[in-house]
């Protein structure tokens, strides 16, 4: 998977909100307020937030969820091995097909470092 395949999913994750905003402008406005408090900078930082949610994304088996978050995780400043290390966590608590999941966040990883210039 390259950086067009992972823009694709970010892509594909625009689109399904846009199409549900637009049939269930009710539901998804107080799913996007709910996010937008939740994501706020209280006692847990950006940064660290992210590295959450790519962690339960990771032991969801979810790609939508590592390729977005690994995307908003180097936005809100983390490294590559803090990226990592959430998702060892990930693995410790979801145990063996946690640990294949790293294998999106690893294509993710290699996609933004290219997007970015850091090869």
């Amino acid at each position: 998977m390259d950086c067009e395949d992972v823009q694709v999913k970010l892509k594909e994750i625009e689109e399904l909100l846009d199409k549900l905003g637009k049939e269930h402008p009710k539901e998804i406005s107080a799913f996007s307020r709910f996010l937008r408090e939740v994501v706020d900078n209280k006692a847990l930082t950006t940064r660290e937030k992210e590295l959450i949610a790519l962690a339960l994304g990771i032991a969801q088996g979810c790609e939508w969820c590592i390729y977005l978050h690994t995307q908003k995780a180097l936005e809100a400043g983390a490294k590559k091995e803090e990226l990592i290390e959430a998702g060892l966590v990930a693995v410790l608590m979801a145990g063996g097909p946690a640990l294949m999941h790293l294998i999106p966040l690893m294509k993710a990883i290699d996609a933004f470092e290219k997007e970015h210039g850091k090869e």
